[in-house]
């Protein structure tokens, strides 16, 4: 059993373990996020934050930037304005609750973790922005290390790949030993489904999933609702929910600690049936 089976997050002193895999609740507060229902006003946060947790999420992931394909650039203080007061209503309303904040932005990581959230949720992983390693390592917060190549606006146009897996785990691996070398203790790794990657290639990069244990770090995988589920089915995003139980059942079978989702009641089902599976 590899050491990430093992892991134990540290967030903000408090002790979280993977023993078994954990769902992360997927909270938008953006106007265009591809999933229409994944949208959440400031009014709504709380009401949907309270039902997530009660589903049985572990983490809250906050994005205030949209990073579906082709998604329109924002500026860092739009994106402080949309997370942070979505951060205090949260914590005003659940104060143990656990907030990881979805951005590639170094100086709205350090807001979001002095607002009060516990982890970093960076799809660049470190590339957009020469300052995130270094403010996620002296913030001493978990960080999610994702895969993409480019950003959000010209990523569809990097699918190149000489080995598919191998590129990405050698383009992981060199970020990995950067924040290893400042003193980063958690690091996650998310291979980036739907990141300058195809539907071809996001599925034969699941079907390898277990080659990212090497890493000996927990993998997230998210995968919810993607264009790689409803392109595939000829179906909508609002019709993807059966087949993202599909992709992380399979996702759980090679390895996944953490589930990023839109439906979290429904990736815990997942997980206590597949741990059944594995137990026996």
């Amino acid at each position: 059993m590899s050491k990430s089976t093992k892991k134990t997050l540290n967030c903000r002193g408090r002790l979280i373990p993977l023993e078994a895999p954990v769902v992360m609740g997927i909270l938008n507060v953006t106007p265009d996020s591809f999933f229409a229902n994944s949208r959440t006003s400031s009014t709504q946060i709380v009401d949907v934050a309270g039902k997530m947790l009660e589903d049985g999420a572990t983490f809250l992931d906050l994005g205030g930037y949209s990073t579906r394909p082709g998604a329109a650039d924002i500026s860092p203080s739009q994106e402080v304005d949309r997370v942070l007061p979505a951060i205090d209503a949260i914590l005003d309303a659940f104060p143990d609750s656990l907030l990881s904040v979805d951005t590639f932005r170094a100086a709205v990581a350090r807001q979001a973790v002095e607002a009060g959230a516990v982890m970093i949720n960076d799809v660049a992983g470190g590339t957009l922005d020469s300052a995130m390693f270094e403010t996620v390592a002296s913030l001493g917060v978990p960080y999610v290390l994702m895969h993409m190549r480019g950003t959000p606006q010209t990523m569809q146009t990097l699918t190149s790949y000489t080995n598919l897996v191998t590129d990405v785990i050698d383009e992981l691996a060199i970020q990995v030993n950067k924040l290893r070398k400042l003193g980063q203790k958690d690091i996650i790794i998310d291979p980036g489904f739907g990141f300058a990657k195809t539907p071809e290639q996001n599925f034969f990069l699941l079907n390898q999933l277990d080659q990212f244990s090497l890493f000996d770090e927990p993998i997230l995988i998210g995968l919810s609702r993607k264009s790689t589920i409803w392109k595939t089915l000829t179906i909508t995003a609002d019709e993807a929910l059966n087949g993202t139980t599909v992709l992380n059942t399979i996702a759980l079978m090679k390895g996944a600690r953490i589930l990023r989702v839109h439906d979290v009641r429904e990736a815990v089902e997942a997980i206590k049936l597949t741990s059944e599976v594995k137990k026996n």
